[in-house]
């Protein structure tokens, strides 16, 4: 049985490796865009192209661990030698040289990230396909499981919480004075945003590598563990042949598309739309209450939808939905009517977070489903094939949200306010036109309201593994087993 040694180090490796990567996906299009003045529609190519390349790399990397014979075992080497690697990456992405030009901006943007996908990939898949080297079966597993989902949680909630507090802190202190050459390019709070991510994120790596170092030295491999892969060619065969898994599939893209939309976004709301002195302790709370309600969602709403009101889990599924564009509406309506505070935004926060935690359990139970219809419909199992494109759909829907927010942000011409370096409480909504925030609060309202919509008759029209059903494929696989 595991002790609490390798389950507090394996749990530490999660928190590390989720700071990594909410840093990267939440501010990589603010800290291009908005600082260092890249275009956001060639900042919205690179990021869907890395992002696309991205998921078709799993697969890939995949099969490299798989193959792997060390006397560390398969998993460990590729851990480490990710990490070290994503690290130097992450750094290098978040201390771009200011003195670039345009083209050489774009051109940095792209191949760090790129770089920095392939990086985070050889640590990410060893991660979590060494669970069985060194865990037994059942709830052992199931429980070491939940646990580095929490702690991934926790991680990442850090970096949303703390960056955009902690980063125009280290700007002051350590960013000195802006060169006069880059004085014009880079006014004010740019300069100090600018140096103060590179230090934040000098921080965060070293942390990162520390916590991955930890888990490697607690944790030991079983050497008999063989790891299952999925080619490319595998996952759309089951999908082409399971029209329920296809349905789940698509269900994800469209779920996580509206969401990464408003999520890529709402730095921007604070910032040029709320506005204030201290916008970016607004965002710091909301990102707080957000985080804490979509933990809290898994844990506990789903759990009382489900056990305590009895409602299965399609009816589930569309009271999240429906929660999720009320608080869309609500968001808009507060913005459209001149709320200015922030304690009344944390309600749509509350709905749209919990949405997306329910979210998070139901599309996992979906899949499930899908894995015994398709062994009853083909005489298959594709249970490894079709989980493993949860996390490729995943990265392909952040690839298409984080496109479409560039293709906003370029027509919406949102800029930082010229100001002395020195100068402090600054509010970037007053150089802001009003049309301008409107487009914007449409675009993290709108849009993904159409594409939650769209999804939902995408489920209802095609998805038909209710809870009768469900029950119907066990009792007829069980009779087929025992045969």
């Amino acid at each position: 049985m595991l002790g609490l040694k390798e389950k507090a180090s394996y749990g530490l490796g999660a928190v590390g490796k989720d700071m990594v990567y909410m840093l990267s996906a939440s501010y990589i299009l603010y800290y291009f865009q908005d600082i260092l003045g890249v275009s956001a529609a060639a900042m919205g190519v690179i990021l869907l192209i890395a992002r696309v390349f991205d998921a078709f790399n799993d697969p890939i990397m995949g099969v490299v661990v798989a193959k792997t014979r060390t006397r560390f075992g398969k998993f460990r080497p590729w851990l480490l030698i990710g990490t070290l690697t994503n690290a130097v990456v992450l750094f290098l992405m978040f201390a771009a040289p200011p003195s670039l030009d345009a083209a050489g901006l774009v051109a940095y943007a792209a191949v760090t990230y790129i770089v920095w996908g392939v990086t985070y990939t050889m640590m990410d898949i060893p991660y979590w396909s060494m669970i069985p080297a060194f865990t037994n079966g059942g709830k052992e597993r199931e429980g070491l499981t939940t646990l580095a989902r929490s702690c991934a949680g926790v991680g990442a909630a850090v970096i949303s919480i703390l960056t955009m507090i902690i980063v125009p802190v280290l700007g002051k202190m350590f960013g000195g004075t802006v060169p006069s050459e880059l004085a014009s390019r880079y006014p004010g709070q740019q300069w100090i945003e600018l140096n103060g991510f590179k230090f934040f994120t000098l921080g965060v790596a070293v942390l990162f590598v520390l916590f991955t170092l930890i888990m490697c030295l607690s944790i030991k491999e079983k050497s008999s563990v063989d790891m299952k892969t999925a080619k490319i060619s595998e996952m759309f065969r089951a999908l082409v042949q399971n029209d329920q898994a296809m349905c789940v599939v698509l269900t994800i893209v469209v779920v996580n598309v509206a969401l990464y939309i408003t999520s890529n976004l709402v730095i921007y709301f604070f910032k040029y739309d709320l506005g204030g002195a201290n916008w970016n302790d607004g965002y710091a709370l909301f990102n707080m209450v957000g985080g804490g309600t979509q933990i809290l969602a898994m844990m506990i709403l789903y759990p009382f939808l489900r056990n305590l009101l009895k409602l299965n889990n399609i009816r589930i599924f569309y009271v999240s939905i429906g929660m999720s564009i009320i608080g869309y509406f609500a968001l808009l309506a507060m913005a459209s009517v001149g709320v200015s505070s922030v304690v009344p935004f944390l309600i749509p926060g509350v709905l749209v977070m919990a949405s997306a935690g329910v979210n998070n359990v139901i599309i996992t139970v979906f899949l499930a489903n899908t894995v015994d219809y398709g062994e009853l419909k083909n005489n298959r199992r594709d249970e490894s094939v079709i989980f493993s494109m949860q996390t490729f759909v995943v990265k392909l829907a952040s690839g298409i949200a984080a496109f479409v927010a560039s293709l906003a942000l370029s027509v919406l011409n949102l800029k930082q306010v010229t100001c002395d370096a020195t100068e402090a409480n600054i509010d970037f909504a007053q150089g802001v036109s009003q049309a301008s925030k409107m487009g914007l609060r449409m675009v993290m309202t709108l849009i993904p309201i159409f594409v939650l919509i769209l999804g939902v008759l995408i489920f209802k029209t095609k998805f038909i593994l209710n809870d009768k059903k469900v029950e119907e494929i066990s009792e007829e696989l069980k009779v087929r087993h025992e045969k």
